[in-house]
């Protein structure tokens, strides 16, 4: 059983411009996300269960490689860095269907067709979830995307046993096909410590790196400024007099209820309160 982890390079702590959107990250924190982790741990562990190969890659430049060399420590049997294809304008979004694309063909080019390829739900720097989708779109096979829990052994029908969260609170149990492409949550899930002369070893291996394909050409960014609301549209003012017409524009002989504070420890009369509050604004009736 080949089992391939998608492992992204972020920084949680980067900043980000309120004005240009531009990200700042640091160089040196930069590593994997906590979801991404527990997507290793659990490829590592199914890997072991069924007497496969786990893999771990990465669509990143050459700073991933401490990354990948901390998947081998960790237990993998395999790495490999994909070299993104031209520097990326910083001010766009990331490209999921390009990510996916470049990742699979790796993939097969190097391992193969994957029985299964775990990811994490989403990535903490600007991710939306859609590259563990569009993988399964690329190699073809079966989705189960935000995951809670998933079996670490195959299920006697051969298929993976897993959780779903749902809204309001409900949960799926799932019986995922093979091959699939899962993305999982961090909860629940505690990545192993990589023993020392495992860490000592990595340290020393070279990592393969392979370029990624060409990319397809993406709108060209001429300027990125923050957002800006549109002007809110008002009626046009009556009468004919200059100073009516501004003091009716600017709202100044509206009337206004002065804001009322109600301190009480009497839970039914901050509730009666509130109801009466609701009715005279219009929302409740009676």
């Amino acid at each position: 059983m080949l089992v391939v982890v998608a492992l992204r390079r972020v920084d949680e702590r980067a900043e980000v411009d309120p004005l240009t959107g531009r990200v700042r990250a640091a160089e040196l924190p930069a590593g994997t996300s906590t979801a991404d982790a527990a997507a290793l741990e659990l490829g590592l562990r199914l890997a072991e269960s069924t007497g496969g190969r786990c893999a771990a890659v990465s669509l990143a430049p050459a700073g991933a490689d401490e990354l990948l060399r901390a998947a081998l420590a960790a237990g993998a049997d395999e790495v490999l860095r994909v070299e993104p294809a031209g520097a990326p304008d910083p001010r766009a979004a990331d490209s999921g269907a390009g990510t996916a694309r470049a990742l699979a063909a790796a993939v097969r080019d190097r391992f193969g067709p994957p029985d299964l390829v775990l990811t994490g739900d989403h990535s903490p720097d600007r991710g939306t979830g859609a590259t563990p989708a569009l993988l399964a779109a690329e190699f073809g096979c079966a989705q189960a995307l935000g995951l809670v829990s998933l079996d670490t052994a195959l299920a006697a029908d051969g298929r993976l046993r897993a959780m779903r969260r749902l809204d309001r609170g409900r949960r799926e149990r799932l019986a995922v096909p093979l091959p699939a492409v899962c993305s999982v949550e961090a909860a629940g899930v505690r990545p192993r410590t990589a023993a020392l002369p495992a860490v000592l070893a990595a340290r020393s291996t070279a990592i393969p790196v392979v370029p990624a394909g060409a990319e397809p050409d993406l709108p060209r960014i001429t300027a990125a400024h923050g957002y800006r609301p549109r002007a809110r549209e008002l009626p046009a003012p009556a009468g004919t007099d200059p100073l009516l017409r501004l003091r009716e524009l600017t709202g100044a002989e509206q009337r206004s209820d002065p804001p009322r504070v109600v301190v009480t420890d009497d839970p039914a009369e901050a509730a009666d309160e509130l109801l009466a509050f609701l009715r005279d604004k219009g929302y409740l009736d009676g």
